[in-house]
Formats: C-alpha cells, sequence, structure tokens
C-alpha cells in the first residue's frame, strides 16, 4: 500500500512533461525550461510535507515553478545593477550600453524624446519598452499584443526614427 507521500511523488514525475512545457512558456529556452524543471521537482520533493489534501496537486508544483521563476529573474535583474562608484554617481544604474556616457549620447537622447512624443502611443509604447531593455516576449504579454504586432511597431519606430534623425546616426 502508498502511503500519501509516495503517491504523491509519484504524481509529481508523472507530471514532468506538463512541467516542462509550462516551464517552455515561461523561459522560451529548452535548456533554461530543463533547469527550471528539475529545480521545481526538487522544490516540491523537499516541501511535500506541507502540501495539503484539500489544495488542486497541480496548482501547488506550478506555483512554485512560477515562483522560482519570477525569483530568479529578479536575482538576475538585481545583478545586472551597476553600482557606480564616482564620486557624483553620475552614472549610477545606468546601462554599460546605453552609449550615453558622453555628452553627445545625452543630447541625441534628448532629441530622440523630443521625435518620440510625437509618435502615436502604438508604435511609441513598445519602442520604449524595448529600448529600455524589455524583451519582445514581455513587451506582447504587457501591452496584451500579438508578438508579431510588437516586432513590427517596433521596427517601424525604429526605421522612423532614423529617419527623421539621419543627422545623429
Amino acid at each position: 500500500m502508498k502511503t500519501k507521500k509516495q503517491s504523491l511523488e509519484q504524481s509529481l514525475i508523472g507530471m514532468q512533461n506538463n512541467m516542462l512545457n509550462f516551464a517552455m512558456s515561461l523561459t522560451t529556452n529548452r535548456e533554461k525550461a530543463k533547469d527550471l524543471t528539475q529545480e521545481t521537482t526538487l522544490k516540491a520533493l523537499s516541501n511535500i510535507d506541507k502540501y495539503y489534501d484539500n489544495v488542486n496537486f497541480k496548482g501547488w508544483v506550478f506555483t512554485i515553478m512560477h515562483n522560482i521563476f519570477v525569483n530568479n529573474y529578479r536575482r538576475t535583474v538585481r545583478s545586472q545593477l551597476i553600482i557606480d562608484q564616482s564620486e557624483n554617481s553620475y552614472l549610477l544604474n545606468l546601462s554599460q550600453s546605453s552609449g550615453f556616457n558622453t555628452p553627445d549620447g545625452a543630447y541625441s537622447y534628448s532629441e530622440i524624446t523630443k521625435v518620440l512624443d510625437n509618435f502615436a502611443n502604438e508604435y511609441k509604447n513598445p519602442f520604449v519598452m524595448h529600448f529600455s531593455g524589455y524583451k519582445y516576449e514581455e513587451i506582447a504579454k504587457n501591452l496584451n499584443l500579438p508578438l508579431g504586432t510588437v516586432k513590427s511597431r517596433i521596427f517601424f519606430a525604429r526605421k522612423r526614427l532614423q529617419e527623421i534623425l539621419k543627422d545623429y546616426r
């Protein structure tokens, strides 16, 4: 006769394909999805004694996976934070690849924002989010738009900016 713990462990093993599919939807990368599935399995197994009978087991496991994904994402974002040790903290939290480390770059940025203010929100919002470092998938999810629409709007906004600001390229 199986114990409750053995039964839950069997259920967890049987859910591996579902877990991998859910992990793929979160990470959009096969290797990262496998890692997330493995990490979730280990966490669920180590906390199986905290599971209550009246709770949906699959939902419980998927919640663990989602929480691990969010925590890993936040950890990654925090690790990319740049701490400026200079006297005036001029570069604090400024992305290394932004190109704004020179006065010319800052001037271009002000010109870009002036032009962007004249764009329709449907083009401006996706472009600004992409420029700020969001991935296409994140923008699509945030704005509730298809991925292709987000990519084309960013492309057209970039192209229009290049036409308007051709002297700054």
